[in-house]
Formats: C-alpha cells, sequence, structure tokens
C-alpha cells in the first residue's frame, strides 16, 4: 500500500531550529536559515520533497510565539500557513531545544497551552534540536524527566517525542541513537504510527475544511474563465485570493486566526462565517449584525493571547453603532469596504473614520479610544 502525503507544520520559537529540522529530514536546504539574534523566519515557507518513498510538504512558521514579530506581519503570515495547510495538516511538531530549561522556554509552552485545542495535541509530537548538547549515554526521554512542565507536555503529546542534531549527526554511523538518519526514519514512523491511532486522518476543523472548499471553489471559477490554465497554476491563484480574502478582512485578527487554526470553536465560527461570504455582496444589515455579535466573542479571543480582537471588533461592530448617526446601510458598507482595503486594524479605523460622516466617524474614534484604555 502505497504511503501518504503528509503535511507538516512546525511550530516553536525563533530560534528553535524548525528550518533546520526541514533540511534534516529532506537531506538539504530547503528554507533559509539565520545565525544571529533576529528572528529567522518572517514569512510562511513551504517546501515538498519526496522521503523514504512518500511526499512530505513542511511548513515553516514565523515565530507564533514570539514577542518581536508585528501584529500584522503574524497575522498574515499565520492566513499563509493556513493556506498551505488546508484541509488539515497530519502533524504538529512542537520545537524545543536540548538546553536548561528557563522561563522564556516555559513562557512560550504557556503559550502553546493557551492556543492548543486539546484536539490538536492528538497530532502533535515534540522534537528537540540540538541533541548534542544531550550529556553521553543519556537519551531524550531522560532529558525530559528532569522537568516538570516538559514531563507535563510530553504527556498532552501522546509520549511521543524525538531528538536530532543537524550540525553534528549527520554522518554519525557509530552510535545508533545519535544518528539523524535513524531519528529521521523513527520520527516519521511515530506520524505514521499516530495517524494510524487517529484513524488514518489528519487535524482539520470546520475552518480548515470551510478554506479548502472556499480554494476549491475559486478554482473553478477560475477554470471557467482560463480553461488551458494547468490545475497547479489554478489552484496557486484560488489560495492567493482567498489569502488575501482573510488577511484583508480587518476583523480576522491574530488571535482569532490562531485559535481557529488550532480549533477554538468561537474563533472558527467567526472565520467560517468570513469565508462563506467571500465572493458575494454583502447586505450591510448583516454585516453590522455579524460585527455587532462578534463583540460578545472577545473575552475568548483575549484566551489565545491577543488583545487585538477587542479592537477589532469594536471598528467593524461601529458599523452597526453608526445607524443611530449616518444609517446603518451606510455605515455597513463603508466599514466593510474600508476593512477589506486596509492591511491593518488601525489603518482600517482611520480609513472608515475618514469615509463616513462627521457623526459617525466621532463614533468610531471614540469607540477605538475606548478599547484602547481597556
Amino acid at each position: 500500500m502505497e504511503a501518504p502525503d503528509l503535511r507538516i507544520v512546525l511550530l516553536g520559537k525563533t530560534g528553535a531550529g524548525k528550518s533546520s529540522l526541514a533540511e534534516t529530514v529532506f537531506g538539504e536546504r530547503v528554507f533559509e536559515i539565520h545565525h544571529t539574534s533576529n528572528p529567522g523566519t518572517d514569512q510562511c515557507q513551504t517546501a515538498t520533497r519526496e522521503v523514504h518513498g512518500r511526499n512530505i510538504t513542511m511548513i515553516d512558521t514565523p515565530g507564533f510565539f514570539d514577542n518581536r514579530t508585528s501584529e500584522d506581519s503574524l497575522r498574515s503570515n499565520i492566513t499563509r500557513c493556513i493556506m498551505e495547510c488546508s484541509p488539515g495538516p497530519h502533524a504538529f511538531l512542537i520545537l524545543l531545544k536540548v538546553e536548561k530549561y528557563t522561563d522564556q522556554e516555559n513562557e512560550m509552552i504557556s503559550k502553546i497551552r493557551k492556543a492548543f485545542s486539546e484536539e490538536a495535541f492528538r497530532y502533535s509530537v515534540v522534537v528537540f534540536t540540538h541533541g548534542d548538547q544531550l550529556p553521553e549515554g543519556m537519551q531524550i526521554e531522560e532529558f525530559i524527566g528532569e522537568n516538570e512542565a516538559l514531563l507535563d507536555l510530553l504527556e498532552r503529546c501522546g509520549g511521543r517525542c524525538h531528538v536530532v542534531d543537524n550540525k553534528y549527526w549527520k554522518n554519525n554511523q557509530q552510535d545508533e541513537y545519535r544518528n539523524n538518519q535513524r531519528q529521521v526514519e523513527n520520527l516519521l514512523n511515530t506520524i505514521t504510527e499516530m495517524m494510524n491511532q487517529n484513524n488514518g486522518g489528519y487535524y482539520t476543523n470546520d475552518m480548515l475544511e470551510a478554506v479548502e472548499r472556499r480554494i476549491l471553489v475559486e478554482a473553478e471559477h477560475i477554470q471557467s474563465s482560463s480553461p488551458n490554465m494547468l490545475w497547479e497554476n489554478i489552484i496557486i491563484k484560488a489560495k492567493s485570493k482567498v489569502y488575501n480574502f482573510l488577511k484583508n478582512a480587518a476583523g480576522i485578527t491574530t488571535g482569532m486566526l490562531l485559535g481557529a487554526l488550532l480549533g477554538v470553536p468561537v474563533m472558527v465560527a467567526k472565520v467560517v462565517t468570513a469565508l462563506q461570504g467571500m465572493g458575494t455582496v454583502p447586505d450591510p444589515r448583516r454585516v453590522g449584525a455579524v460585527a455587532a455579535g462578534a463583540a460578545g466573542a472577545a473575552g475568548a479571543a483575549g484566551a489565545v493571547g491577543s488583545a487585538e480582537p477587542r479592537l477589532a471588533y469594536a471598528v467593524v461592530g461601529a458599523a452597526a453603532a453608526i445607524a443611530a448617526g449616518a444609517g446603518a446601510a451606510r455605515g455597513g458598507v463603508i466599514g466593510h469596504r474600508e476593512a477589506v482595503k486596509a492591511d491593518s486594524i488601525r489603518k482600517a479605523v482611520r480609513n472608515t473614520a475618514d469615509a463616513v460622516t462627521e457623526q459617525a466617524a466621532k463614533q468610531i474614534i471614540n469607540m477605538f479610544i475606548t478599547t484602547q484604555q481597556q
């Protein structure tokens, strides 16, 4: 039986070795690797290679849990990750270095715990990099056993963990354990076993499935207008259209996208609602109602580590508040139009304020100031 293709998402803070792990698995450098204190990956990168007879797609993410990446850039890159892994990844690899476990690592894992749904952990494997830091004769399980927080993370991931070292274990044939070829083989076997435990499936949720359906709908439209275009080019173009739609929707913030990717129900519902309305002319009254209702989800959005959803809901929800002044129809249309055009939430605020009547603008600006003060 032919082994299925694999989609693997790499998660971890900047410097954890995500790009190096891809090089170890593929046997060649596919992602740019930085050896400075600056973030190595500032945009989502994807590569597909054949390994042990199967096609493997690895998605190298920006530092989802770093504080150095701007809100707009992170939101854009999470969106790109969603495009590349739809209808869902077979595995999340959570990368940590073999080194002293500090508050910084603990903070990163705490952010992952807050953001991940428990369902996502069923598809996760912990991978340690810089394996040469392991004391001689020690295996990674013993290293983990010295730290309660790591033990808890490993338990959440079903006990699945591996260790690699891109620098020193490339050609180590004398030690079966300190051998990247053997570790990669074991890692892929672990992912296969995990897939079997999950009935051969991949991690998905309504949002990821909705993205896939939307991509196929757009692909059909493109094919009908350009029948001679290659299908692979059609898919690329369709993905780009869906990506731009999600990226430019001011109400879909970093917290919402990350929460939706990892299965937080309220976030999934909001992104699915946006996707279902893609390509249609919105009813202004419906835009205002949906936006106003979104404010009720702000508390849940904050649980994934972002204060921005409150601001975003306030901005887009202001279209509903305009009803008393400029009128719901006009406010809904203007707010929707400016949100889609803007490349950041704050620009959506400013552009909407400039576009509506003076009375409506004052309402939006006051809401913006109030939200910033919360």
